[in-house]
């Protein structure tokens, strides 16, 4: 699997995974070293939410 991944300020990171056909948004905490995973969906479904706030 390679994942590309953006930024989206600070504490946002989203990643194309399979080809840009898959999402994954991901809430980091770098105080704590950890990452949540806020949304997994398909590239469609990715355009219909706002990844800032989910």
């Amino acid at each position: 699997m390679h994942a590309t991944p953006s930024f989206l300020g600070e504490i946002r990171v989203v990643f194309n995974v399979k080809g840009n056909r898959y999402r994954l948004v991901v809430h980091v905490r770098y105080d704590l070293a950890r990452g949540y995973v806020r949304f997994v969906g398909t590239h469609a479904e990715y355009d219909r939410i706002d990844a800032q706030k989910v």
